[in-house]
């Protein structure tokens, strides 16, 4: 049945597992290869999260405008319910600034490791 692990009617433990994934090395020294790989691409992503977040609020036209920032726009704007593409790239906008800030703890905590 395809390429699943032959377990003789067991199952699957971690150290089985893990000698099928990385026979030659111990599962510390694995673990901390992984964390190194970690580490070098978290700045990587953060540049394309940064990238992301700045298309994705260029993109909302809402109080695009000067006077929208102090309150001189239209009074009825203030209760506008988004919809489709526009609830869309809200939501994105935020979800995308969340990532950007857990990448950039994550890098800075990971980094003095």
């Amino acid at each position: 049945m395809g390429n699943r692990p032959r377990t003789n009617g067991r199952s699957i433990g971690q150290n089985d597992l893990h000698k099928q994934v990385a026979p030659d090395r111990p599962p510390v020294l694995s673990f901390l290869v992984q964390m190194e790989a970690l580490v070098s691409a978290l700045p990587y992503a953060e540049i394309i999260l940064s990238i992301l977040l700045i298309v994705g609020i260029v993109l909302q036209r809402r109080g695009a405008t000067l006077g929208g920032a102090f309150g001189g726009d239209n009074f009825a704007s203030t209760f506008y319910k988004r919809r489709g593409a526009e609830k869309f790239l809200f939501n994105a906008t935020i979800l995308i600034a969340i990532l950007l800030v857990l990448a950039a703890i994550a890098n800075f905590l990971l980094a003095g490791a």
